[in-house]
């Protein structure tokens, strides 16, 4: 085996970090100057000083709650200070950007502690990705049978009578669970989701009722920032059908696998979808779409900037 020499690791890691941040920003960078820029110009009409600001606080206390979940999963095992947990939330989300289903979180996670705690931080990653899955999930059935009352009503494009389509994702959640069951035994690098329930059963219950409050709440902020675009750009919709829409949205949006990097995209077609039966014109949802992309990624990412560059192998509170 080759020795590598300590200057030539640490040259390797200051090249992995310039990849990894100029990559993100090239992203970035790209999006807003593409084909497919927005006229910010023509939107700022819409805008004021006070309600990019609103825009601003929400977001940040989008990641605030989501460093304060990731920090509550680690004193699962040790205490980390919020500044500590705000570097690697933001530092990993960071370095996962070019990952499908932003998958490379939970090594990027793992690189902040010691070899042994790789297998507890990327089983407490998988805990909190969960919770929010959960959380979006409930919110989005939520969605769909709100939608189902108001459409009975209005005569819109959402019906609850059984159809091929219901028939056909019946089949597969059937399937799919059947799946679950039958191979929860098989072990993959040592883990199986037999073990994986027995891990979770060693957690106590407020422990994972926390991490669900916490999910709740940081849905309940993304979700009302998207409402509050809608009322800036004059969409005149319900209070409860806006947010049944914004629910069922970021519920299919969320089971459509992507990278990261085509967060916008994917959300911005499901919603032009969704909201496009209501009515609302198509600029407008591109426009909300993007905002929320450049307020919830592409800021934390900026900053996430910072931290992968100041990261030093095993660092730890």
């Amino acid at each position: 085996m080759i020795a590598i020499s300590h200057k030539a690791k640490q040259f390797l890691l200051v090249l992995v970090k310039l990849l990894i941040v100029s990559g993100a920003l090239y992203y970035i960078v790209n999006q807003l100057q593409g084909e497919k820029a927005i006229d910010w110009r023509l939107i700022s009409n819409y805008f004021s000083i006070k309600s990019l600001f609103f825009l601003l606080v929400l977001s940040v206390l989008n990641w605030v709650f989501e460093i304060l979940k990731w920090q509550h999963l680690v004193s699962s095992f040790t205490k980390i200070s919020f500044l500590e947990a705000a570097k690697q939330s933001l530092g990993s989300l960071t370095a996962s950007i070019f990952t499908p289903n932003r998958i490379g979180e939970y090594g990027a996670k793992a690189l902040y502690f010691d070899k042994k705690k790789i297998k507890k931080i990327i089983f407490l990653n998988f805990i909190g990705n969960s919770s929010q899955m959960l959380v979006t999930t409930f919110f989005g059935i939520l969605g769909f049978i709100i939608s189902g009352v108001v459409v009975s009503e209005t005569m819109l494009w959402l019906n609850f009578k059984f159809s091929l389509l219901h028939l056909l994702f019946l089949v597969l959640f059937l399937f799919v669970v059947f799946l679950i069951f039958k191979f929860r035994k098989v072990s993959i690098y040592g883990l199986s989701l037999q073990k994986i329930i027995e891990a979770i059963k060693k957690l106590s219950i407020g422990f994972h009722v926390t991490t669900l409050q916490l999910s709740i709440i940081r849905y309940l902020i993304f979700a009302h920032q998207f409402y509050f675009l809608l009322l800036i750009f004059g969409v005149e919709i319900s209070y409860s059908l806006a947010l049944a829409t914004i629910f069922s949205m970021y519920f299919l949006a969320s089971i459509i696998p992507s990278i990261h990097l085509m967060d916008v995209a994917i959300k911005g077609s499901v919603a032009l979808f969704l909201f496009g039966k209501l009515g609302v014109l198509e600029w407008k949802i591109i426009t909300i779409t993007s905002v929320m992309w450049l307020f919830n990624l592409v800021i934390p990412v900026v900053i996430g900037s910072f931290f992968v560059m100041k990261y030093q192998p095993n660092a730890k509170e």
